[in-house]
């Protein structure tokens, strides 16, 4: 180790010499300087005369892998195989803050079995994918304590053994880098827990022992009991009831043994296990990693031989990214406080002519040298959709009036919600008629508009609805109701409905038809049962069904979840339902942009989710189209959402690389991120609290093409190996439509004319088997 310290000083005290070298090319190391190594820190002032020289190597065609070693200009050092200068094969770099990496590389990543150290000396031993630990793999803390399990992008997800420095110790499940689901905790005085647990907490149903005999088994929350429970006593004493740390909500009936009836001891305070026997039964918190190997750089950069000595070659990171953060000099080098190598391959970037003559140099697609179809073009900047609704506008009353209503109906005091609700409360005839006139009366307050009435229907079970999507009243009143105004889609949809977004864009209003409204009515019970039970579901949120009626004319709508709030900004979205017949976008190309929602046939790429989110995503897919199946619901569709990550590099990617292209902006835009921004979101395991099943999900994209001449049409067309890193956002969306006679008809008159399985309209069981064999098709595990 020391002879290898003292190599990587050497190359340090000769890095601002060969600053302006050509980076990307076999130096000739010179012997001397190796095996002097050796011989420790007196031979220093010798170094300068020992250093490689300058002179190319043989010259090596693309895609040849061959042994190298590279002294890079920031004083990094790698050993190991190499091709199309990147590491590749087996390999050893050592970066100058001390952290060092031996093991499998593929273009430039750390790909398959390896070792990451850090200077504090904690390590990893395991599979890597993509820059990430991810696999089957050991991870030993600077101060000891190991965990030996499954990991997905840095993060403990899966099953996995955790030993702590204290001597406790947790094996179980884990997700997103915290216990969750079923685990036993051992403390290291001997107590124990096994049950279910929930973002690092004992959370659920589960069994404490206690090393004196004393057993609790019942439901937990937040690391105590809550809720029924028993506690038993070695003597056969026990103790029933619901449990709470807060006395007043305590209840239950404690029953003595024998031996203490005949002492006379009846009384007993439940609130000693919280004060006594829980006191020191605290589970340990994660250790904090500084760096993760990910959010490594490699000082990969070069300059062509007739570029400008006066001009500073772009430092890149390893996925070919040019850095979008805060330059500093080093030795002529160029350093970045910025970006955090994105999380997964990103494909070629050949950057030719910008400052000088400088070759950007980037991964190439796997598999592919030359790139197939046009380039990606992506808006910089997303025109914010929408018409305002300001006074004058032919809806401002009505905007008013919903607003008045929304503020009535959610401000009104009332009990909390109980999760378990009565029957009554989903009958269609539980609904309430308000009056609002302009001078105000005992319940409604004064305003500008109109008389006009107010319709509630089923108010307590959307009250609870918001309860279980932990929806804030305030918040909810604050986005709808506040000072600024709702904004109007420019056009109505294909139902002839009109869209309505709130100014934060967190909740979207739509219009509906009196048969939408007995439709959801109908399936109020299926539906909140549905959503209770799958806290993943996909299908839409639905936070209140209200009616206006103004000048004798009935509005109806319903408020619901907007699927693209998000701070990242999205740069594709479609509407997937698994059919064919008028299912291309009718724009011209021209006219086509980010808020513009494409169709089956616009489709052509294939979403790859990580293992464990795509098993999840089959899962919840099948059950949501199961439950919509009985309801006899048809004409859905899967709405998704992308954000190109390398939309958010502020440098302008030329024509012909995978990168998606920026289009340029526009006056009135959304605010986007920097790289930087949402790299951190990414990195940042605190980050992943904002991830769910279908928001915020990092994931990669890959291109197709459909084979025209195939015996039979490609609704998703042929892999092409280009491959982009993106945030995906998806849904179920149009949930309100059952087989009635009108879709019967339709269903008839269309067959006649067009294949009937091309066709939207078919029998729900018929649309359920379509629409999931699509959706699996389109959507697959990144492998």
């Amino acid at each position: 180790m020391k002879a290898w310290e003292a190599t990587v000083r050497k190359t340090q005290a000769a890095a601002k010499k060969r600053a302006n070298t050509i980076f990307g090319t076999s130096y000739a190391v010179d012997p001397n300087i190796v095996a002097g190594a050796g011989a420790g820190e007196g031979d220093e002032e010798n170094e300068s005369d020992h250093h490689p020289n300058h002179e190319e190597d043989e010259f090596h065609a693309s895609g040849e892998v061959y042994h190298a070693e590279r002294f890079l200009p920031n004083g990094d050092y790698y050993t190991g195989y190499w091709a199309d200068n990147f590491p590749h094969g087996q390999g050893k770099y050592w970066w100058t803050d001390g952290c060092m990496y031996v093991g499998e590389w593929f273009r430039g990543k750390s790909m398959g079995r390896g070792i990451f150290s850090w200077p504090s000396g904690a390590m990893y031993e395991g599979n890597f994918k993509s820059g990430f630990m991810d696999g089957e793999g050991t991870y030993t803390g600077a101060i000891g304590g190991t965990y030996r399990g499954a990991w997905v992008m840095n993060l403990k997800h899966g099953y996995g053994v955790k030993e702590y420095v204290n001597g406790d110790s947790y094996e179980g499940d884990w997700s997103r880098g915290s216990q969750e689901g079923q685990g036993k905790y051992q403390w290291k005085n001997g107590n124990h827990y096994v049950g279910e647990w929930k973002n690092g907490k004992i959370c659920g149903h589960g069994t404490m022992h206690w090393t004196n005999g004393n057993v609790y088994e019942g439901n937990w929350e937040d690391g105590l009991p809550k809720g029924n429970g028993t506690f038993k006593w070695p003597d056969g004493s026990f103790y029933v009831g619901h449990w709470s740390s807060d006395p007043g909500e305590q209840n239950g009936t404690y029953y003595p043994s024998g031996s203490l009836l005949e002492g006379g001891n009846l009384e007993w305070d439940p609130q000693e296990v919280f004060n006594k026997d829980l006191k020191e039964c605290k589970v340990c918190a994660t250790e904090k990693v500084p760096i993760w190997p990910s959010q490594k750089k490699l000082a990969v950069w070069r300059s062509s031989k007739g570029s400008d000595p006066s001009v500073r070659p772009r430092r890149m990171s390893v996925d070919g990214r040019i850095d979008a953060g805060v330059d500093k000099d080093l030795g002529g080098m160029r350093l970045s406080d910025g970006a955090a190598p994105s999380p997964w391959n990103v494909s070629a970037v050949d950057r030719a002519g910008n400052e000088g003559d400088d070759v950007f140099v980037g991964l190439q697609c796997e598999g592919m040298m030359n790139l197939r179809g046009t380039p990606l073009r992506i808006p910089k900047m997303v025109k914010r959709q929408g018409e305002t609704i300001s006074k004058g506008h032919r809806n401002y009353d009505l905007m008013l009036n919903l607003q008045l209503g929304i503020r009535h109906s959610v401000g009104r005091p009332g009990p909390p919600p109980s999760l378990d609700l009565k029957p009554s409360a989903f009958d269609p005839k539980e609904k309430f008629w308000t009056k609002f006139p302009p001078e105000g009366s005992k319940i409604t307050p004064p305003h500008q508009s109109c008389e006009f009435k107010w319709k509630d229907y089923c108010p307590k079970v959307f009250r609870t609805l918001r309860m279980l999507f932990k929806v804030d009243a305030a918040d909810y009143m604050l986005s709808i109701c506040g000072n600024d105004a709702l904004r109007e889609l420019s056009s109505p949809g294909k139902s002839g409905s009109f869209f309505y977004l709130t100014n934060d864009d967190r909740y979207m209003i739509k219009t509906m038809k009196k048969a939408e409204v007995k439709v959801l009515l109908r399936m109020l019970n299926a539906y909140y049962n549905h959503v209770r039970a799958f806290e993943n579901t996909l299908v839409t949120k639905y936070y209140g069904l209200h009616c206006v009626k103004l000048n004798g004319q009935k509005v109806r709508f319903i408020i619901m979840g907007n699927l693209f709030c998000s701070e990242y900004m999205i740069h594709r979205r479609y509407d997937l339902k698994g059919s064919t017949f008028g299912r291309l976008t009718d724009k011209p190309e021209s006219e086509i942009d980010a808020n513009t929602t494409l169709k089956d046939l616009d489709l052509n790429f294939i979403f790859r989710l990580q293992k464990t989110w795509f098993q999840e995503f089959r899962r919840q897919v099948d059950r949501d189209c199961e439950f919509l199946e009985q309801e006899r619901i048809m004409d859905y569709s899967l709405l998704v959402g992308l954000h190109f990550m390398e939309a958010s590099n502020d440098d302008i990617t030329p024509s012909g690389s995978v990168t998606p292209i920026d289009n340029g902006g526009s006056d009135e835009a959304v605010p986007r991120l920097s790289r930087a921004d949402v790299d951190q979101l990414l990195l940042d395991p605190a980050g992943w609290a904002s991830i769910r099943l279908g928001i915020n999900m990092p994931a990669r994209v890959e291109r197709t093409e459909r084979n025209n001449d195939a015996a039979e049409f490609q609704l998703v067309g042929e892999p092409t190996g280009e491959y982009y890193d993106v945030i995906l956002f998806f849904g179920i969306i149009d949930i309100l439509q059952d087989y009635d006679i009108t879709k019967k008809l339709e269903h008839a008159y269309k067959s006649i004319q067009y294949d009937p399985n091309s066709i939207s309209a078919v029998d729900p069981k018929q649309y359920s088997r379509r629409f999931r064999d699509y959706v699996l098709k389109a959507f697959a595990e990144d492998t």
